[in-house]
């Protein structure tokens, strides 16, 4: 069966050149695509964790009592949202890169830096994300009654313990749609990584048409419908934990 799989696509190429799916029937440029898809769900599944992480940190600390944390904060997200996120990406492996520490590779002679352009990628798109995460966490917190965190304080809870215990989860059932939106978008952005060589998907798919250059389509359409996949599955899966979360009377 494998064998008829692969002859039909090398045949394909053969009676239409403009249609070459190289990948399908080449070992090595099959493992090229597999290879970005591998690194394209790591970051996608890294700077999703991180960013929520960070939205959620961050809009805790913009009720900080502290005005230099708040304005902090205020200014961390007002970077973020309003730079490309290219040019943030470049910023930190270009420009940050160059103070980071290197250590002794394997070779013994050469110095390979501690962040890669792959942690720099997560660092960087997690940022951006989280920029944005914390002011879709912010207005989920201004949704909770007043009068919730009143109750909370009056039982002998503390800031941390009411803003964990009870805040949190009610905000965190009201910003899941916009929370939704947001990390489909991270998804997507995480192509940009290939201005710093990641090799995720769309890199591998560039070099393989690069090198063949009667594969270009059909590396643009398994580019196009892996996307079309994975967005397709976080947006089912966000849309059932959305509905599973869904506050009982809320919004009707």
């Amino acid at each position: 069966m494998l064998e008829l799989f692969t002859e039909f696509f090398r045949q394909l190429a053969e009676d239409h050149p403009r249609w070459n799916f190289i990948f399908f029937y080449e070992p090595r440029q099959w493992e090229r695509i597999l290879k970005g898809i591998r690194y394209t769900l790591w970051l996608s599944v890294a700077c999703v964790i991180f960013s929520v992480i960070i939205g959620v940190v961050g809009a805790w600390l913009q009720n900080s009592s502290s005005v230099f944390v708040r304005r902090c904060v205020a200014g961390y997200i007002q970077f973020f949202r309003n730079t490309p996120p290219f040019v943030q990406l470049l910023f930190f492996y270009f420009a940050l890169g160059q103070f980071t520490p290197a250590v002794t590779g394997p070779d013994g002679w050469t110095e390979v830096p501690i962040v890669s352009n792959v942690g720099w990628a997560i660092i960087s798109l997690s940022f951006f994300a989280g920029a944005f995460n914390v002011e879709i966490f912010r207005s989920g917190i201004e949704a909770v009654p007043e009068s919730t965190q009143e109750a909370a304080s009056a039982l002998g809870f503390s800031r941390f313990q009411t803003f964990k215990d009870i805040v949190l989860p009610l905000a965190f059932r009201v910003s899941l749609p916009a929370l939704n939106n947001n990390l489909v978008n991270l998804v997507k952005t995480t192509t940009q990584a290939i201005g710093i060589a990641v090799p995720e998907l769309l890199y591998q798919c560039v070099t393989i048409w690069n090198d063949f250059p009667s594969a270009m389509y059909p590396t643009m359409l398994l580019l196009f419908v892996t996307f079309i996949a994975l967005v397709g599955v976080l947006v089912f899966g966000m849309h059932r934990w959305e509905k599973a979360m869904q506050i009982p009377g809320y919004g009707h």
